[in-house]
């Protein structure tokens, strides 16, 4: 019927062929199913992280492979199929980690880091710590650390453990297992107790101030912060000068936590209830994951430069390293050029706010706007050389002032390749005689806990610059990072 036709030829080699990439594909998903088998093995054995990375791994050649067997390949149903239930198995390999940091990007290779912590439930054997009326302290502390490291290791995190039993270490030989192990971080856990009185009661974080290990005092904010919200303790001062042993020789970043005073009976009652030994667990484990995965908040500042609060503002960022984003006046520039090279001789990003703060000629219309844009973007470019294509508008780019000509202005401005940035969490420091403590009040109940801030402070206020380093303390889980064009913008 077909001659000499090749058709029968032709579709059986291509049925064949067809045949052969799912067997291909079926041995991967067979294959990788061992492995999401040898990861969930692993797990039991507390070695899974290492594994689970290697999966990560795998799972980036397994798409990069499918990506070559693609090109030029039409895929029918079948082997559709078989992608669907690859990309399942590996969803679920992916999940294996959840703890692990992952670095590098298209350009080099990526690296998958296990966080390690060290966790070191203080006395034990016949070092009892503090007691009263029968409440140990070395027993609390190890029912704590064990419940701390439970829920680590079902994050994803290794944790090795000073003692996990009722045995005496000396505080030498953990410091020198610590320091040993590699561990990224060092957590103690201890009770309180004083003869100053039966009422003294809350909760203390200690670490010791060491220019070499500048994180200590991070991870103590961030413990210290998140167990008092799970457990609503008495809030007792961050201590810097801790005259402990294992804080103060350990090579990590390192912190001690008391949760509460044996010598209160409340305190005492609370602590040997299981409950309340979960919420603080769950406070140290949530700071530790905050500690290794932070939040991202990007600190703008508006309306400078100025001398006196910029540069206090400029000092602050520089002894924490924190680069942040100034949105300059174009007046303000020309009055005080060399502060507005400082800012970014400093680091930080600048981008353009406006030429001269009068909304109502600013807004009268399209060109009004572009004018005094240009003429602030001009400026700046000549004092700084910086050719800056990010801007914020004055009160935002929804405001009172500009109702009629607002949306024209940011098509206007869109179409000239510029980006603009709103915020999502504020000081509401431009206002008459801001009181400081409002300020900081503002600033951490507006965020929202969101995983993404951008929040609105102005470096011409005093008392934005007197607040900011408690500011800053109110918001360890936060990494502060500068804007950019590749930041996705907050718009209103």
């Amino acid at each position: 019927m077909y001659g000499e036709s090749s058709f029968t030829w032709e579709y059986v080699c291509g049925y064949e062929t067809r045949e052969q990439r799912k067997r291909r594909l079926f041995r991967r998903i067979y294959g990788l199913g061992v492995s999401v088998c040898i990861v969930c093995l692993a797990a039991m054995t507390a070695a899974r992280l290492t594994a689970a990375g290697g999966i990560r791994l795998l799972a980036e050649k397994f798409w990069s492979a499918e990506e070559t067997m693609a090109v030029d390949r039409p895929l029918d149903e079948g082997m559709r199929e078989v992608i669907r239930a690859q990309e399942a198995v590996l969803s679920i390999a992916m999940t294996a980690a959840p703890a692990a940091i992952v670095s590098g990007d298209e350009s080099g290779p990526v690296t998958v880091h296990i966080p390690t912590i060290y966790l070191d439930p203080g006395h034990g054997g016949a070092d009892e710590g503090c007691a009263r009326e029968g409440v140990r302290e070395k027993d609390l502390n190890l029912a704590i650390a064990l419940l701390v490291r439970d829920q680590l290791r079902e994050q994803g995190y290794r944790v090795i453990m000073s003692r996990e039993t009722d045995v005496y270490i000396a505080k030498e030989t953990r410091v020198e297992e610590a320091n040993r192990s590699g561990a990224d971080i060092f957590v103690s856990i201890h009770q309180n107790a004083t003869e100053e009185g039966s009422g003294v009661n809350g909760m203390e974080v200690w670490y010791t101030e060491d220019d070499g290990r500048p994180d200590s005092r991070r991870l103590a904010l961030l413990i210290r912060q998140q167990t008092l919200k799970s457990t609503s303790a008495v809030e007792r001062e961050l201590r810097s000068d801790a005259d402990f042993y294992v804080t103060g020789n350990t090579s990590m970043p390192s912190c001690l936590i008391e949760t509460g005073f044996l010598s209160n009976r409340a305190e005492r009652r609370k602590l040997s209830l299981e409950e309340y030994r979960q919420q603080i667990a769950d406070g140290i484990v949530q700071g530790i994951a905050y500690y290794f995965h932070p939040k991202t908040m990007y600190l703008t500042f508006d309306d400078g430069p100025s001398v006196e609060n910029t540069r206090k503002i400029l000092d602050i960022l520089r002894e924490r390293n924190i680069k942040a984003t100034f949105f300059l006046v174009g007046e303000n520039v020309r009055r005080y050029p060399e502060m507005a090279r400082q800012i970014v001789a400093e680091g930080h990003t600048v981008g353009i706010h406006c030429d001269n703060h009068d909304y109502d000629a600013l807004y009268e219309s399209v060109d009004s706007y572009v004018t005094d844009f240009e003429k602030a973007r001009q400026t700046v470019y000549e004092v700084t050389g910086v050719e800056t294509n990010l801007f914020r508008f004055p009160g935002g780019s929804v405001n009172a002032y500009n109702q009629k000509t607002g949306k024209a202005i940011i098509r206007e401005m869109t179409d000239r390749g510029y980006i603009y940035y709103d915020w999502n969490a504020s000081l509401e420091d431009a206002v008459i005689n801001p009181d400081p403590k409002q300020l900081i009040e503002n600033g951490v109940s507006t965020t929202l806990g969101r995983n993404k801030v951008v929040l609105l402070a102005h470096d011409v206020v005093g008392s934005t610059g007197l607040c900011l380093e408690e500011l800053l303390d109110k918001l360890p889980e936060y990494e502060m990072k500068p804007l950019s064009e590749e930041v996705e913008p907050i718009r209103f």
